[in-house]
């Protein structure tokens, strides 16, 4: 029987990986593994538990409905990474400005993150999969922070991931040297290796988009749908990204959100989104992009800023993008 290497043991044993090894980045990894932790127990209890079933009646800062759990999922990952004096400040989709940690040890922090607490949020109430998605970057300023600090390109993350809460809950993450993933084991309550060194195929059978939108998207994305329909391609969309994202890791895809003709710069974030996951697909081989630019080397320009996704396998979104 081979031996179960936990979460926790295989982020200490690549820690001389991490840019400027100190300890730091572990840590953060780990606040983050014992939030999941806590988030997947409060979504195994949504249908027992009034109290975190169903929506908020309030809006987020992107106008979308929030659900409770969106709510307490994200004060639990604030609480776990504010516990952390490696963190200076996170930005939240949740949140319209992002949140400065004001302790003693925080204003050292060297890393902010980013994150979407709960991706999916709308699927609670019907037992669809969802997720989280986080990135982490070394601040660029001293002293007190600043929006630069939060507005660095896909290309400057020194970690990103996505935990995954459906039947098992996984955590994937990268920090630049390839894609692992970890399932988490309730009967020990312990993440524990599953799928070492994660690639994506380069060619898959898989195309992942909201058909509903279909007239509004530009021709050249009409092309490519009916192109991978006449392919007998299989059509998958779950409407939770990170569910997505995550079986066409697996098994070879596209997943597709492209701007249209109401919405130009579609609707994902690239801070929350777009960065954290285009960092995975290229660290397994794949591959992301606004529909003509890499989307690791957008500059951002808000916290809250919207991209165009289409990712996934390599060749799938070299032929999408060329369309």
């Amino acid at each position: 029987m081979s031996r179960i290497i936990t979460l926790s043991e295989f982020i200490l044993d690549r820690q001389h990986e991490f840019p400027h090894a100190t300890g730091e980045l572990s840590r953060i990894l780990g606040a983050i593994e014992l939030a999941s932790k806590v988030v997947s127990r409060e979504v195994n209890k949504a249908g027992l538990a009034e109290d975190i079933l169903g929506a908020m009646g309030s809006e987020n800062v992107q106008g979308e409905q929030q659900q409770k759990l969106d709510v307490v999922a994200n004060e639990l990952f604030m609480n776990a990474m504010k516990g952390q004096g490696e963190v200076a400040g996170v930005a939240s989709e949740e949140d319209e400005h992002y949140v400065v940690f004001e302790t003693d040890r925080a204003k050292q922090g060297n890393y902010i993150v980013t994150m979407d607490p709960l991706d999916g949020s709308s699927n609670i109430d019907v037992n669809v999969s969802i997720g989280t998605i986080f990135s982490i970057y070394r601040r660029v300023s001293t002293g007190a922070l600043k929006p630069e600090d939060f507005l660095q390109p896909g290309t400057a993350q020194v970690a990103a991931g996505y935990v995954v809460y459906g039947s098992s809950t996984m955590l994937v993450y990268t920090t630049g040297h390839g894609v692992n993933g970890f399932t988490l084991d309730p009967s020990i309550g312990t993440f524990c290796l599953s799928h070492p060194d994660m690639r994506t195929p380069e060619q898959g059978k898989i195309f992942s988009v909201n058909e509903g939108n279909y007239n509004d998207f530009s021709e050249g994305v009409r092309t490519y749908i009916d192109a991978c329909k006449e392919r007998r391609y299989s059509a998958r969309y779950i409407g939770s990204l990170v569910a997505d994202f995550h079986r066409n890791l697996l098994k070879g895809g596209i997943y597709i959100y492209p701007g249209t003709t109401k919405a130009p710069q579609g609707k994902l974030r690239l801070l929350y989104e777009g960065n954290p996951l285009a960092f995975i697909a290229e660290q397994a081989g794949g591959m992301a992009t606004d529909g003509s630019q890499r989307i690791l080397e957008i500059q951002p320009e808000q916290l809250h800023q919207r991209c165009p996704l289409f990712i996934g396998s390599k060749a799938m979104v070299e032929e999408a993008a060329k369309a």
